[in-house]
């Protein structure tokens, strides 16, 4: 791990009726990321993959952004030697999208570099009206860093993806609805609200269990063909999910026409 000093309060974490909202919470820095903060994310993640009575994460930023990006002070430390970096020594900025439980980006303000970054390691993304977004990279001198050469791409396509990277132009979250970056765009006051609104709806009525298997289903297709993709959820169904509960519960709240009661899922 890190030498790197955390605080314990660069990102808060609270969890009401299955739902954990996870805030960055650098507010005069504007959120600006840190290793620090990284840390404490992560650490965040990992106890709410554990905590059987979460079962959606909702991330966002404090105040009006929701991260800009590596801290300005740390990219120009590390650009002129003062600091040096180990990323190699840390958990993948990929990490979140390992995260068993579903996880929801409020993008509440500006989204830039590993902001986007990090947005686009969750599964679904609600952005405020006229929020600013970002690849940046290009403009610093800096590859397409921590994966979004991989994930962009594959949310937007190619020839979008390379516009965004090449240019790092400014664009806004209606454009990003258009391109397929977000899946709706809300009254800024109000995104918060509707991703937790949004994440509630699953934790209450969606099979822990079968969100799990799905997300890992979905990330392993990535890399397999089509029959190789058929013959894994037919596996899935009679190894995994035709034998858990949430199964049966499911089928039988539907026939009853009453709301199921999925048991809590840890893993």
């Amino acid at each position: 791990m890190t030498g790197e000093p955390t605080t314990g309060n660069l990102v808060t974490c609270d969890i009401d009726q299955g739902v954990a909202l996870l805030t960055f919470k650098r507010p005069e820095r504007r959120n600006a990321f840190t290793v620090p903060m990284e840390l404490e994310y992560f650490a965040l993640l990992h106890q709410c993959t554990a905590d059987p009575e979460v079962r959606a994460i909702v991330v966002t930023g404090a105040g009006t952004t929701f991260c800009p990006g590596m801290d300005s002070e740390a990219l120009s430390e590390i650009a002129t030697g003062a600091r040096k970096t180990r990323p190699q020594d840390r958990e993948p900025s990929s990490f979140p999208a390992t995260v068993s439980k579903p996880m929801i980006a409020a993008i509440n303000g500006a989204c830039a570099g590993y902001g986007l970054n990090q947005a686009l390691m969750c599964d679904v993304r609600f952005a405020g009206a006229g929020v600013k977004f970002t690849t940046a990279f290009s403009r610093r001198g800096i590859m397409a860093e921590h994966a979004i050469a991989w994930t962009l791409p594959r949310v937007i396509g190619y020839g979008r993806a390379m516009d965004l990277l090449l240019s790092a132009r400014v664009f806004l979250a209606e454009e990003a609805l258009e391109l397929g970056l977000v899946n709706k765009v809300v009254p800024r006051e109000q995104v918060v609200e509707a991703a937790v609104a949004y994440a509630r709806d699953m934790a209450e009525n969606c099979s822990p269990a079968a969100m799990a298997t799905m997300k890992r289903q979905v990330r392993n297709a990535a890399t397999q063909d089509l029959e190789v993709a058929r013959v894994e959820s037919m596996r899935l169904w009679l190894e995994v999910l035709k034998k858990h509960p949430d199964f049966a519960e499911g089928v039988a709240s539907f026939v009853a026409k009453r709301p199921p009661k999925f048991a809590p899922w840890e893993g």
